[in-house]
């Protein structure tokens, strides 16, 4: 059944899991434009369209699917306006929605819907311009989402979240070492996880660093995570150690990736002084952290560097991020992580 309370929903913040709610609900709106840098809750969010909305012996008469460049908008309204055969609703999704050209001509639809059309299209590595005619119809119509890129921060407790999601949990050293190795990409984050879940033993035990080791092929003692630990307490035969075997496996651990580890953690070390409350929920609260444990590395940092030295450790890594990709006179890769671990740890 259509949203009755449509227009006022709308006005509302659109969610993944607001979107997900309503079509619980069976709530459908006419028409929904997922767009986004982030095409993980893109693709997940269509799927569970595509899955929920109706049921599979519907399916063949009354879901289709259009990829934008095979196709115009013409030719998507067309179909919109069709009734469903043997079902309440019909679902057309469009794929590669950011080809479509003369998205304008869709105003007019929306305008007036085909109460029993369930629209989506897929816009993904881009969005469109929310003050465009077609974007405020869509906001009034139906449910205009936007897909975007997770910070670095935000990267464990999406870990934590998904694994929890498929009843199990994780580590978090080997939550940390899933985000250094893999980083922001969402979907082969949740891809390599499903591997660990199914190599996982059929135990009420987490995730650990040496399944992760074995199944992902990160080294549970030689990665960006422990490195930043071993810096973090000024452990230098580890942190040497660590910087030396990272140096001899460049394709694993490209200086750039390193180098960004490095600055995020001291970046937030720097903020950390200036937080008013310096205990784990005022730390956390001041740096946006979703869980105060993770406050606990600043505060054990603090301890060791002054925030003079912290300022002068993130101008180190600038120089040597500049001197890493040639400038500089004879400038190569070779020993400048060290060099820069030695500049931190002294």
């Amino acid at each position: 059944m259509y949203c009755e309370t449509n227009e006022a929903m709308a006005k509302q913040e659109v969610t993944y899991d607001s979107i997900v709610k309503e079509i619980n609900s069976r709530q459908f709106a006419p028409v929904y434009y997922l767009m986004g840098e982030e095409p993980y809750y893109i693709d997940r969010l269509s799927d569970y369209i595509a899955e929920n909305v109706l049921t599979e012996e519907e399916r063949g008469f009354n879901q289709m699917v259009f990829y934008g460049q095979d196709t115009d908008i013409g030719s998507i309204i067309a179909a919109a306006k069709r009734y469903p055969m043997m079902a309440d609703h019909q679902v057309i999704i469009v794929k590669e929605a950011q080809t479509l050209r003369n998205m304008e001509e869709l105003v007019y639809y929306l305008q007036k819907p085909q109460p029993t059309t369930v629209l989506v299209f897929c816009h993904k590595y881009g969005t469109i311009d929310r003050r465009k005619k077609v974007a405020v119809e869509i906001e009034k119509t139906g449910r205009l989402f936007e897909s975007k890129k997770l910070k670095d921060i935000m990267l464990p407790t999406f870990i934590s979240n998904y694994v929890r999601s498929k009843g199990t949990a994780i580590d978090v050293k080997a939550a940390g070492m899933m985000v250094e190795s893999i980083g922001a990409d969402l979907s082969r984050l949740a891809s390599e996880l499903d591997k660990l879940i199914i190599a996982k033993p059929k135990t009420d035990d987490p995730i650990t660093p040496e399944l992760v080791e074995e199944c992902v092929g990160i080294s549970k003692d030689y990665n960006v995570f422990e490195l930043k630990n071993a810096l973090m307490v000024k452990d230098v035969v580890k942190a040497n150690t660590i910087a030396k075997y990272m140096e001899d496996n460049k394709k694993t651990f490209a200086m750039p990736m390193v180098l960004a580890m490095l600055f995020n953690f001291y970046a937030n070390l720097m903020m950390a002084y200036y937080a008013p409350d310096k205990s784990d929920n005022g730390i956390a609260a001041y740096l946006d952290l979703r869980n105060p444990w993770q406050a606990k590395e600043y505060q054990t940092a603090m301890r060791y560097y002054n925030a003079w030295k912290v300022m002068y450790i993130i101008s180190d890594i600038r120089k040597y991020d500049a001197l890493s990709k040639g400038y500089g006179a004879n400038a190569t890769d070779k020993g400048l992580l060290r060099e820069l671990i030695y500049h931190i740890l002294h």
